[in-house]
């Protein structure tokens, strides 16, 4: 329950964050306690314009005149609610920064999500469907009121002005003789409930099948109250929904779907020509934009969506954003769509016919920014995944045959060298294989995990990857991305046991139970579950030590693998031990 701090927006947020336990568990680390080993501090992760973040607090709550000061439990021994605000201030500077904010930005600072805003003032026509989408995709949703004169004024229906909320669930369900859409929304006070039709004690239950009732209606002054849809976009004025990829605007015969992502990091500049047209002057442009390819198949709604995220300097806590947006070019000059927002972030979607697209971020002010660019682009389950889809570094000069390939990957990381380190390596990896967000869940490639993947990688035993060894990388990274695609089943962005058993053999690897134990115990958090960059490692390192056994058993003197498939083991000493 909200306590004297007015953050309502956090709260919503939180409240939508207790009901997907994929994005929970990973705001909120495992193995936290009172009980063993106990030192009197808990951490967080949030998300940070593209880097998970963890924050280390004490365990001391403020309390003044004897309650709360921050948000307290309706339990007595229940404190993670509490000291997850308090961390939540600490990254934001202090609990006074919470006083005030937004649902939308609390929303991506727990997911790392893509979120969207839609004015219930002049809702898309779907808006039903998006929202059944959201709740069966398990989205995190909230939705807000206006204030036009005071905050925190409760209405006599029981909405209260200027509040945050938490939509919990939208359904559709037999009412009389034909359907009704309705929307589960809780407030973050804990009381205070919407008294209208739908409403826990309104007439409109009674023409609901009692098994269908049971399983929706709980009459309790706990917060939390049905109302329809129509009533949803009289009383509030803002819906946002987050996931990690827009999984929201799958509905209809958009259901076998996927989303791919791109990320990009750069900086803008107000002295240098933003690049949407041809200069007069023939100056080429400076600033960056970022090529995409719509797929080649028929448009459906909503097939792309961009978002872009101004960075405020970290030791500036009270940042004012700027008017940032972004401009979609196609032939290089002419713009197709535009949109600019006084907003931390914005995020608009759009339905683009197949062919070559640009976006050009820019901003309205006479200053510069850092930003955060994603670009989501819809595809097909029946499209081929055979390959990584490369990303497009930013370009000065717009070219018609940008060269995407693994070589350009390759060369913009090694600046442009013959050869790549570890560190090099690592900032590759981060930022191009986990820009999916499903596969980034798992946790990032840590610096000696990429030492280990160069020393297996690494032909010539210098600690460098050449171009010749990192394209065999290329090719294994494409293979293992589509392994654990279909070895995670329920889209967690992890591998229980069951799905790393069926990923190794669908690797055309075996493993007996033993030393599947040994690889979870190795590779795995404590939950036992494996993530994507742990899953690299080990998949490569099994069966770099499968290939070298068995050329020692046909009668090898040593480990030694040398083909371009697999490369040879440089620690064969010690494997062979």
């Amino acid at each position: 329950m909200q306590g004297e701090i007015g953050d309502c927006w956090m709260l919503a947020a939180l409240g939508s964050l207790t009901l997907q336990k994929q994005f929970l568990e990973n705001v909120l680390p495992k193995d936290q306690g009172f009980q063993d080993n106990y030192a009197g501090i808990f951490h967080f992760r949030f998300w940070q314009y593209g880097e998970w973040v963890d924050v280390v607090i004490d365990d001391q709550l403020p309390i003044l005149n004897g309650a709360y000061l921050s948000v307290h439990p309706r339990t007595s021994n229940e404190f993670w609610p509490s000291l997850l605000e308090k961390a939540y201030a600490k990254l934001r500077g202090s609990y006074q920064s919470l006083h005030g904010g937004y649902l939308s930005d609390a929303l991506v600072d727990f997911t790392g999500g893509v979120q969207v805003q839609f004015s219930l003032k002049d809702p898309p026509p779907d808006l039903e469907e998006i929202l059944k989408a959201a709740d069966r995709s398990q989205c995190l949703m909230g939705c807000s009121t206006s204030a036009q004169l005071k905050r925190n004024i409760e209405l006599r229906n029981g909405i209260v002005q200027g509040h945050a909320y938490t939509v919990t669930g939208a359904v559709k369900i037999p009412y009389k003789n034909g359907w009704k859409h309705i929307i589960r929304i809780w407030n973050p006070w804990g009381h205070g409930e919407w008294k209208g039709p739908w409403s826990d004690n309104s007439p409109q239950w009674d023409h609901v099948e009692p098994q269908c009732r049971e399983a929706l209606l709980r009459n309790k002054d706990d917060g939390e109250f049905w109302m329809s849809c129509e009533n949803f976009q009289e009383q509030f004025s803002w819906l946002y929904i987050c996931n990690s990829t827009p999984t929201f605007l799958d509905f209809g015969d958009q259901q076998y779907t996927t989303w791919s992502t791109d990320r990009h990091i750069n900086l803008w500049s107000p002295a240098l020509p933003t690049g949407r047209s041809n200069s007069s002057s023939g100056e080429a442009p400076r600033n960056p934009l970022y090529i995409f390819q719509v797929p080649d198949h028929d448009p459906k709604p909503y097939n792309v969506l961009i978002s872009l995220m101004q960075k405020h300097a970290e030791d500036t806590r009270d940042a004012k954003n700027l008017k940032i947006g972004f401009f979609i070019t196609k032939d290089n000059s002419r713009v197709l769509k535009q949109t600019f927002s006084l907003a931390r972030d914005v995020t608009c979607y759009f339905t683009l016919r197949p062919g070559t697209y640009a976006v050009v971020p820019a901003s309205t002010e006479d200053q510069g920014f850092e930003f955060l660019l994603r670009i989501f682009l819809k595809r097909d389950y029946s499209e081929s995944s055979n390959s990584l889809p490369s990303p497009v570094p930013p370009m000065d000069v717009p070219r018609q045959n940008e060269d995407s390939s693994y070589k350009a990957v390759f060369l913009r990381y090694a600046k442009q060298g013959s050869d790549m380190d570890a560190l090099q390596l690592q900032q590759l990896l981060n930022e191009v294989i986990l820009r999916d967000e499903m596969t980034s869940l798992g946790g990032r490639f840590s610096f000696d995990s990429c030492r280990g993947i160069l020393a297996l990688m690494d032909l010539h035993s210098n600690g460098r990857l050449t171009l010749q060894e990192f394209r065999s990388l290329w090719q294994i990274l494409a293979e293992y991305t589509d392994i654990f695609s279909k070895a995670d089943r329920n889209r967690s962005g992890f591998l229980d046991v069951s799905e790393l058993k069926s990923a190794i053999q669908m690797a055309g690897l075996a493993v007996s139970e033993q030393l599947l134990r040994l690889l979870v115990l190795r590779y795995g958090d404590t939950a036992g579950r494996v993530g994507f960059s742990d899953f690299v490692c080990c998949l490569l390192r099994l069966k770099t030590m499968t290939r070298a056994f068995q050329n020692l058993a046909e009668g090898g003197s040593q480990i030694s693998v040398t083909s371009a498939e697999m490369p040879a083991c440089p620690c064969w000493k010690h494997c062979s031990k």
